[in-house]
C-alpha cells in the first residue's frame, strides 16, 4: 500500500502566510511532522504530490526522511483533490492499495492506527476517517447507517443542512485504487468535488465504504489563524530541553517546558512562560517575557518585548514591542513601539476578511497576520485581525486598520495613510554583522 501525501494546494485561504506544508512547527515543517506520524505506524511508501512553487522544497526535506519516495506535480492546480491524485497514478501498481492523506488536517498516530485494524476487520471494504463535531465545519459530512457503512458523502452542505454530525476526515483507504482512478477519471461536476462524487458514486453502484470512528485530535487548516491552534497542540507535546551552548543570564527566569536550541542566548530580567520553543541562534534581550509561543531560528527579540500565544518564523527582529496573538512569516523586523492590537472594546469575536468576505475566526483574541520580508516603521499599531502581504513597507507611527496588500508602500498622508501597491522587491540587506555584535 502506498500513501498518497496531497501537498499542492495553493494555500489560498492562509494568505498572506506562505504554503502551509512547509511551515515549521518546533524546527520540522508541517510535511514532516505528518510523515513522521504516519511512519511510526509502519507505512513508509509516500507518493507526495506537490506543486511547480514546492515541490523541489517538499524533495529537499523528504530526501532527509526515512521511507521510499516518489514525487508527482500537478500541473493543473484548479482541479483540486482529483487532478492531486491522478498526478499520482503512475507511481500506483496495478493491484495495489492506496491511502489518500491531506497535509491540510493534522490528526494523531492512533487515526493511522485505527485505520490499519479496520483494514484487517473489512478487507475488501474501502474506509473513510470520520469524526463528531458540534459546531458546523465546510468539509465533507457523512450518512451512515447503524454498522458504519457510508450510504452517501455530501460535500460542504450549507449551514442547518448537514446530513449528519460526522464529517469525513481526508485520511481516506482505498481497497481497489485502479478501480477508483477509473471512477474518478470519468465522473463530472459543475463544483470543485470530483474526488467526494467518485465516491458517492462507487457507493451508489455498491462499493463498499465505511466510516472509520476517531475521537482523538483533528486540526484543518485553511485559514491564518489556524497556525495558532496548530502552535498549541506542537507546544503541548514538546520535551524539555535547554542545549548545552544555551547562555542563560544569572536572573533569567524559566517556568514549565521550554525547549532551548542551539546558541540561545538570554539576557538579564527576562521571562519565559512554557511552553516555549527557541530555535537556534535565537537571542533574547533584556527585560522581555515570551509565553505559549514559538520563536523560530536567527531571531532577535530585543529589549524590552513581550511576545504572548504567537507563532514567529525565523528571522524575526523586534524592540520594545507588544505582539499577541499573531502569526508572523519569516524576515519580519519590528521597529520600536510597534504593537500588535488583539483585543475589541466589546469583546467581540474578530473577524478576518478572507478572499474578499469577513469571516469569523471564533476567537475574541487576534492580533496581526503578517507574511514574510515585511518591515515595520516605529509606533506602528496593527489593529486586530489585520493582514499585511509579504514584502511591504509600513511607514512610522500609523494606525493601519485595513488588510495590506503585498508589496505595498504604506506612509503618512496628512491624516490618512496612502497603500502604493507593486513596489519594486529589493532585496533587504543581511543583519548578519548586527547580530556578531551581540
Amino acid at each position: 500500500m502506498k500513501v498518497i501525501l496531497l501537498a499542492a494546494g495553493q494555500s489560498t485561504r492562509l494568505k498572506p502566510i506562505n504554503d502551509k506544508v512547509l511551515i515549521p512547527f518546533c524546527g520540522k515543517t508541517l510535511l514532516e511532522h505528518q510523515i513522521n506520524i504516519i511512519s511510526s505506524t509502519g507505512l513508509d511508501n509516500f507518493i507526495v504530490v506537490g506543486n511547480k512553487y514546492n515541490l523541489s522544497k517538499i524533495k529537499e526535506k523528504c530526501h532527509k526522511l526515512s521511507g521510499n519516495f516518489y514525487f508527482a506535480e500537478q500541473k493543473d492546480l484548479s482541479t483540486g483533490m482529483s487532478g492531486c491524485i491522478l498526478a499520482a497514478e503512475p507511481f500506483i501498481e496495478s493491484n495495489e492499495d492506496i491511502l489518500v492523506v491531506s497535509t491540510n488536517d493534522l490528526v494523531e498516530e492512533n487515526a493511522y492506527k485505527l485505520i490499519l485494524e479496520s483494514i484487517h476487520r473489512r478487507p475488501k471494504a474501502s474506509l473513510l476517517l470520520a469524526k463528531k463535531i458540534n459546531k458546523y465545519f465546510p468539509g465533507g459530512y457523512l450518512k451512515i447507517d447503524s454498522n458504519n457503512q457510508i450510504n452517501s458523502i455530501i460535500e460542504k452542505p450549507k449551514e442547518g443542512q448537514e446530513p449528519s454530525n460526522l464529517i469525513n476526515l481526508v485520511v481516506h483507504y482505498h481497497y481497489n485504487a485502479q478501480l477508483f482512478l477509473k471512477e474518478l477519471k470519468r465522473t463530472k461536476s459543475v463544483k470543485d468535488d470530483l474526488y467526494e462524487v467518485a465516491i458517492d458514486s462507487q457507493i451508489k453502484k455498491g462499493v463498499e465504504y465505511f466510516a472509520v470512528p476517531y475521537n482523538g485530535f483533528w486540526q484543518a487548516v485553511k485559514y491564518p489563524w489556524h497556525i495558532l491552534e496548530l502552535q498549541k497542540y506542537f507546544l503541548e507535546n514538546i520535551h524539555s530541553h535547554i542545549d548545552s551552548s544555551v547562555f542563560l543570564a544569572k536572573n533569567v527566569t524559566i517556568h514549565g517546558h521550554v525547549y532551548l536550541g542551539k546558541n540561545v542566548k538570554i539576557y538579564e530580567n527576562s521571562i519565559i512562560n512554557g511552553p516555549v520553543y527557541l530555535g537556534d541562534n535565537t537571542v533574547i534581550a533584556n527585560n522581555s517575557l515570551i509565553r505559549d509561543s514559538i520563536i523560530g531560528e536567527n531571531s532577535v527579540i530585543g529589549f524590552n518585548t513581550e511576545i504572548a500565544r504567537s507563532y514567529l518564523n525565523q528571522n524575526i527582529w523586534t524592540h520594545k514591542n507588544y505582539i499577541g496573538d499573531s502569526v508572523i512569516d519569516k524576515n519580519v523586523s519590528f521597529g520600536a513601539g510597534c504593537v500588535t492590537g488583539n483585543l475589541r472594546f466589546d469583546e467581540k469575536n474578530i473577524k478576518v476578511k478572507i478572499k474578499k468576505q469577513k469571516i469569523n475566526c471564533g476567537k475574541n483574541k487576534i492580533g496581526a497576520f503578517i507574511g514574510e520580508n515585511v518591515r515595520l516603521g516605529i509606533n506602528t499599531s496593527l489593529m486586530p485581525g489585520i493582514k499585511i502581504g509579504k514584502n511591504s513597507l509600513i511607514g512610522a507611527g500609523l494606525l493601519i486598520d485595513q488588510d495590506i496588500p503585498e508589496k505595498s508602500f504604506v506612509k503618512q498622508k496628512i491624516q490618512n495613510i496612502e497603500v502604493i501597491k507593486n513596489i519594486a522587491q529589493n532585496s533587504l540587506p543581511d543583519r548578519e554583522n548586527f547580530k556578531q555584535k551581540i
